[in-house]
């Protein structure tokens, strides 16, 4: 909690100036009853005599001069005096709550942004232990309840303890024995917010897991939505979610239960004391003469034990909300403490002939046993060279153009652009010499100029033009009616598969550079269409180096070599006709792709 509160400090100046302020109303809050009981001792009981009351007479006599007073004077005096005194409380109120609200609204600002740029620093093995969903909430609903706190303490940091020690020794300074009432009725309320509060808090961390899960299964759903719509499955994923909201929902209930015991017990309590002060204010006026004690005293010291135990449930209100901001910055903290596995190096260029050059290198996932995903490969890829990769499912292909730009970090050997290693690069220009088109086409919701744009902010609209015309996407656009204004919805949902891969290919396209990396990007399109593009690419990127993906003959065979991925390893690697000759597995692959019509062209 320390480190988030780190996050006040350009705002000191407003979190210094809210509590002051606040000091400001409770002072014209302790002041109403004081005044309150002049009005009915002075004004109303006794007809205008002021003579009883220190404070009565003083202010009367600085107003009006020495003599007598009515009672509608009195009144008239000391509402106004009391009007007065609640508009200063009420401007020193409401400049506390702005002040408060900007303070923690900054800091809740910057928490978020730092956590949002943390987030993005860390590695794909660092999101996906967070999870999509687990990571949302902590971005949302944990720094929610670290501002909300932050706003209450402000607030409440003053308003509590002086309510309670300035309502204590007015509540003394009019009778001590009201005082005794108050102290032997603040152990019990301390007892019960210490067994219910230390029930509570551990439950709170509980209750951002639930909300985690909840968050996961939405975030799916909404995802996959056509998938569960296709095989009939919203029963099942109804089913799901009502079982991961019901966790919530129960754990909830558990919290709630305990924190329902608090205000009516402080109630009870504070009625208890209220009756008891009234019984003994009341039983000196009847017996014992000439003690001071009036109805209005009682009245006031009936609001100063309100005002006491007020600030009691106050502070209970802060302790709840303590233990909801502790379970929220542990959580945000574990973010912000990740520290990214994937580190940038210092080199910002590099220049050889061999861009792509990767010796002796091996990978598992983080946290993998068995059989690594890659070992043993040795790969070198020239410049303006089209290299292309096929191999069967699962033999490691799309890990192996991940250890390119260091989406992963190979745990053997090395890899290494224009001659330089990877892990020495700062990752912004190893990044900004590589376009990536990943297998899952990833648009977002945007027109279609700018979802191309995405891959160069500053892309003249002709940029643009071009980068569509070589992905075959020119056709299509055109046929919109606002073309490239065209409005696509998230994650390109009103797009077709193919639409979709050659917007995303469009988007590497328009950054022009040196290396381009397609990973199973031409999957939905039709041969025909793929023809076209494969030619477009070659004419238009020749000084680019090209590493394709595919499973299909047809769109590996005009590549300048081909690597054959077997278990993990290069087994060969060759020109198409090279490898027909030399490599069993290639001709197995062409074989089976020709007797079903995929390996045509």
């Amino acid at each position: 909690m320390r480190r988030i509160f780190h996050y006040l400090k350009p705002y000191k100046f407003l979190a210094i100036l809210s509590p002051l302020l606040m000091i400001g109303e409770v002072l014209a809050d302790l002041c109403l009853p004081r005044l309150m009981t002049v009005i009915v001792d002075c004004g109303i009981n006794a007809g205008g005599d002021v003579s009883e009351s220190a404070l009565g007479s003083t202010v009367m006599r600085l107003i009006y001069g020495e003599g007598a007073y009515s009672s509608m004077q009195v009144i008239i005096t000391f509402g106004v005096l009391m009007l007065f005194v609640v508009l200063v409380g009420g401007f020193f109120g409401v400049m506390c709550a702005y002040t408060a609200a900007r303070a923690s609204q900054g800091l809740g600002h910057d928490l978020r942004t730092d956590a949002y740029r943390r987030v993005m620093s860390l590695s794909i093995e660092q999101t996906d232990k967070f999870t999509t969903g687990s990571l949302v909430t902590r971005m949302t609903n944990d720094i929610t309840q670290v501002v909300d706190f932050t706003e209450m303490l402000l607030r409440m940091l003053v308003r509590a303890p002086m309510f309670f020690v300035g309502g204590l020794i007015m509540l003394m300074g009019l009778e001590f024995r009201f005082g005794i009432v108050m102290l032997c009725a603040l152990p019990i309320m301390a007892i019960m917010m210490v067994l219910v509060l230390g029930r509570a808090i551990p439950l709170y961390g509980t209750v951002q897991k639930k909300l985690d899960r909840v968050n996961s299964v939405v975030q799916e759903n909404v995802t996959g939505a056509r998938v569960i719509k296709a095989y009939v499955r919203e029963d099942h994923e109804s089913r799901r979610f009502q079982k991961a909201n019901g966790e919530l929902r129960d754990v909830n209930y558990r919290v709630q239960r305990l924190m329902v015991i608090m205000h009516p017990v402080l109630t009870v309590v504070m009625n208890a004391a209220i009756i008891t002060i009234i019984y003994i204010g009341g039983w000196q006026i009847d017996n014992v003469a000439g003690t001071g004690m009036s109805a209005g005293t009682i009245m006031a010291a009936i609001t100063y034990v309100t005002q006491v135990l007020m600030s009691i449930m106050m502070a209970s209100m802060v302790f709840q909300s303590v233990s909801r901001a502790l379970a929220s910055s542990r959580r945000i903290g574990e973010v912000l403490d990740s520290d990214p596995v994937i580190c940038s190096g210092s080199v910002k260029e590099g220049k050889e002939d061999v861009v792509i050059s990767m010796k002796n290198v091996g990978f598992r996932y983080p946290g993998a046993s068995g059989r690594p995903v890659l070992y043993d490969i040795n790969l070198e890829v020239r410049r303006g060279e089209t290299l292309a990769i096929i191999g069967a499912t699962g033999s490691g292909k799309t890990s192996l153009v991940n250890l390119i730009p260091r989406f992963y970090d190979a745990t053997e050997g090395e890899v290494l652009v224009d001659g330089v290693p990877v892990k020495e690069y700062e990752l912004d220009a190893l990044r900004h010499k590589i376009s990536f088109v990943m297998q899952k086409s990833e648009l977002f919701s945007g027109t279609i100029e700018e979802n191309i744009r995405w891959g160069k902010e500053d892309a003249t609209r002709q940029e643009i033009e071009q980068a569509a015309k070589t992905a075959q996407a020119e056709d299509f656009v055109n046929g919109f009616v606002d073309r490239y204004d065209t409005y696509i919805a998230e994650k390109g949902a009103s797009l077709s598969g193919g639409q979709k891969q050659r917007m995303s290919i469009a988007r590497a396209l328009v950054r022009k550079p040196e290396i381009l990396i397609l990973d199973d990007a031409t999957s939905a399109l039709d041969l025909a269409t793929e023809a076209r593009l494969r030619t477009a690419l070659k004419n238009e990127l020749k000084d680019t180096t090209v590493v394709m993906i595919a499973q299909r003959i047809a769109s590996v065979r005009d590549a300048d070599r081909i690597a054959v991925i077997e278990n993990g390893t290069i087994r060969d690697c060759a020109p198409h006709a090279v490898l027909m000759e030399t490599s069993e597995t290639y001709r197995d692959i062409y074989e089976s792709q020709m007797k079903n019509g995929g390996g045509a062209q």
